[in-house]
């Protein structure tokens, strides 16, 4: 059971799955022996799951008993599960979050991910509609706003630090999922970026015009924003930074060796 990789509702709290097991049974005032004359289990076959251990079978004929209502939580997305193949990519960022995004960090010099229909407000916009790409055009500009195809983030992630690294922007901002576990998010990105764990989800607009929250969780991702901009941001929107608990050498853009190998944050005090 140990392999088991689910999260279930309707269990008592706790950190494991054998852990809240444990915890239902004694909520409900059951001994093991108790729980084995209603579930038809033995009470080594319950203290087992309640270790870690048993089937399958054994854990459903026990759930059935001290929690009938538990069910298995469907897991995050990090993509639109709705529209088109085509156009699932095409979501709009509202126009309400991109007015904090305005107040804090300024005004956007340069969209790499536009849209002819998309209401971020940019000096510049690369469109694929008029044959640009923004994984291919250089960037300029001192603040560039990404809100990339979710289905290429990390190609995306990467060519954003790209184009900062080599200084042709300043500052990047990212709304982004929170998806975290690539090996070169966690040995190059981290070391440069800021991130910002977004309270609560935010509603785009699809291509249609239709409005669509999230099935996701949400990150604000900066590179090279100054502690007077994440302040400002952190005050206009409810959510906390994770700060790098590292600096990075002197230089433009440069991280030392050390920071590349043990990227960490901690959380900013609030």
């Amino acid at each position: 059971m140990a392999a088991l990789d689910f999260c279930l509702t309707g269990l008592a709290a706790g950190k494991t799955l054998p852990e809240r097991l444990r915890a239902e049974r004694r909520k409900r005032s059951m001994s093991l022996r108790d729980a084995a004359e209603k579930t038809g289990l033995s009470p080594t076959t319950i203290a087992s799951l309640e270790r870690g251990g048993g089937s399958v079978a054994s854990l459903l004929r026990l759930l059935a008993v001290i929690a009938p209502n538990a069910r298995r939580r469907a897991p995050e997305r990090s993509y639109w599960g709705q529209g088109d193949k085509e156009d699932r990519d095409i979501r709009f960022t509202p126009v309400d979050f991109m007015a904090n995004i305005y107040a804090a960090f300024g005004e956007i010099d340069l969209d790499p991910c536009g849209h002819p229909l998309s209401p971020v407000i940019a000096r510049r916009r690369i469109l694929p509609s008029d044959g640009g790409d923004g994984l291919v055009d250089d960037w300029s500009g001192k603040v560039a706003f990404v809100n990339p195809p979710y289905s290429q983030l990390l190609r995306w992630l990467r060519h954003a630090h790209d184009q900062w690294r080599a200084g042709k922007v300043e500052t990047v901002v990212c709304l982004v999922p929170v998806r975290t576990d690539s090996a070169w998010f966690h040995q190059t990105l981290s070391a440069d970026a800021d991130i910002y764990l977004l309270q609560g989800r935010v509603r785009f607009l699809d291509i249609r015009g239709k409005s669509q929250q999230t099935p996701f969780s949400l990150m604000v991702l900066t590179l090279g924003a100054t502690p007077e901009q994440k302040d400002c941001y952190a005050e206009l929107v409810p959510g906390f930074w994770l700060t790098r608990s590292v600096t990075a050498a002197s230089g433009a853009h440069r991280a030392s060796p050390a920071i590349v190998r043990q990227p960490l944050w901690t959380v900013a005090p609030q």
